[in-house]
């Protein structure tokens, strides 16, 4: 007996295969993940919560969901609690995609978009970034105007993997060309409390249009909690909301509480969790600086950089990210994961601890060089 049709191409990510295959010693510079301990708020939530562990409305706690409508100044039937920014992506797509429908994604980005895409029987479609990879209004308008049959599209701003930033005024066109069309936006922002200097534009900075995603998992610096959220129309959540409830029936009552403490003390959680990416910022740039001999242009969210290969390490990336691995003892991901726009480069990874990066860029330094 074989497996369903849409799981025979599933194939494990390129990040997951080039981690879980390193040898001893290896620098982990490929997940992205913060390496700074669960904040106190999460702690003290997990450890004194002497509630019962039963089930969950549905839709989340309410005083949860309060809490992020609070902090986002959303109305609370707004708000959808789910396990994850990329469980409501799950039950977006399953809940307004039909087979041959479209689906817009940024190429480079995610790399999870395009197979969620597919396994809600859609077609994924590249739209390319600027030069400096950050959002391309005309780009995309271009790609949604050869694509009769898009239904929804995907804007991540900061970027993973790029780290790249967007303007309010390509926001608002992007915006504006998918209301006009009937095409459900989701503004993919896990990122956007997560930054060095400035904090990246929202969507919901230009327009009431569309869905922004969110989660604990970044600058609330609680990825294993697996809590998210999506703010939107309830019109278009409430589909996804039933089928998020038949996926998980409701994220874990102890994530949601320790999730809720995180985001009552966001003031402190994330004022610490800027201070840790900063530090963890100066050890990388110091050591790009000194192995590469120029300062790297920092990101405009979460703790990527976004590298181009050397020439020679750009006939067969894969092959290059293996011996950097092998040889090396540093992983990265290779940026053709990300998609085709991404073959040119890799994405370096800066959420780790501070010696960690700076012996992982004396690693790397040398395949630069050398080749």
């Amino acid at each position: 007996m074989n497996p369903a049709v849409r799981v025979q191409s599933l194939r494990p990510s390129p990040i997951r295969a080039l981690s879980e295959g390193a040898p001893p010693g290896a620098i982990p510079m490929g997940l992205g993940e913060p390496s700074w301990a669960l904040p106190l708020p999460a702690r003290l939530a997990l450890a004194e919560d002497s509630e019962s562990c039963v089930y969950g409305p549905n839709a989340g706690l309410p005083e949860l969901r309060e809490a992020v409508a609070d902090y986002f100044d959303e109305a609370m039937d707004r708000v959808m609690v789910v396990s994850g920014s990329q469980g409501a992506l799950f039950a977006l797509f399953q809940a307004w995609l039909n087979p041959g429908d479209a689906v817009l994604v940024p190429d480079p980005g995610f790399l999870a978009y395009p197979t969620l895409a597919r396994l809600a029987g859609a077609e994924a479609v590249g739209y390319p970034m600027s030069a400096d990879f950050t959002l391309d209004s005309w780009s995309f308008r271009q790609v949604l105007d050869r694509s009769p049959n898009a239904r929804i599209a995907i804007i991540n701003h900061p970027s993973n993997p790029t780290g790249a930033g967007v303007s309010a005024q390509a926001l608002g066109e992007v915006a504006e060309a998918c209301e006009a069309r009937g095409v459900l936006l989701l503004s993919d922002e896990v990122y956007r409390e997560l930054y060095l200097h400035q904090r990246s534009a929202s969507l919901r900075d230009v327009s009431e249009y569309g869905v922004v995603l969110g989660s604990v998992s970044k600058a609330w610096g609680a990825p294993g909690l697996r809590v998210g959220w999506a703010l939107g129309d309830s019109r278009w959540l409430a589909p996804a909301g039933l089928m998020h409830a038949y996926m998980v029936t409701a994220p874990a009552r102890p994530s949601q509480r320790a999730a809720l403490a995180l985001l009552r003390e966001s003031t402190v959680v994330l004022a610490e969790a800027r201070t840790e990416l900063s530090l963890r910022w100066a050890a990388f740039s110091g050591a790009f600086l000194h192995h590469f001999g120029y300062s790297p242009a920092p990101s405009s969210g979460g703790f990527y950089h976004w590298l181009e290969l050397p020439q020679a390490g750009k006939a067969d990336p894969m092959a290059f990210c293996l011996r950097l691995r092998d040889e090396g003892g540093v992983v990265v991901v290779p940026g053709f994961a990300f998609g085709e726009g991404g073959r040119a480069h890799v994405r370096l990874s800066f959420g780790g601890m501070p010696t960690d990066i700076a012996e992982g860029m004396r690693r790397l330094a040398p395949f630069w060089r050398n080749l």
